[in-house]
C-alpha cells in the first residue's frame, strides 16, 4: 500500500477525533496529533484501535510511543504492512 492510499484511509480516522475547534483542513502529513490537532490521550488510544482495525495490523507499545505525527502513523502502518 502506498503512502497516499494510507494517508487517505487514515484521514477520516484522525478527523473523527478532532476537537470542535480544529478543522479537518488542519490535518497535514506533518501535523502533530497532540500539539497541532489537540487530540487528547484518550482519543489517541481510540485512533490506535481504529488504525489496527482499518489496516488489519497490531501496533506494539514501541509503535504507539513513536506515534507523534500523521507521518509517523503512515511510516508505522507501512512497516507493519510489509
Amino acid at each position: 500500500m502506498d503512502t497516499e492510499t494510507i494517508y487517505n484511509k487514515l484521514l477520516p480516522i484522525v478527523s473523527t477525533y478532532l476537537p470542535e475547534d480544529v478543522d479537518i483542513k488542519a490535518i497535514t502529513p506533518d501535523s502533530n496529533l497532540t500539539n497541532d490537532l489537540n487530540i487528547n490521550s484518550v482519543n489517541l488510544v481510540d485512533i490506535v484501535l481504529d488504525v489496527e482495525d482499518a489496516f488489519d495490523i497490531v501496533l506494539e507499545n514501541e509503535d504507539i510511543e513513536n506515534l507523534q505525527s500523521v507521518n509517523d502513523a503512515i511510516t508505522i502502518i507501512k512497516s507493519k504492512l510489509e
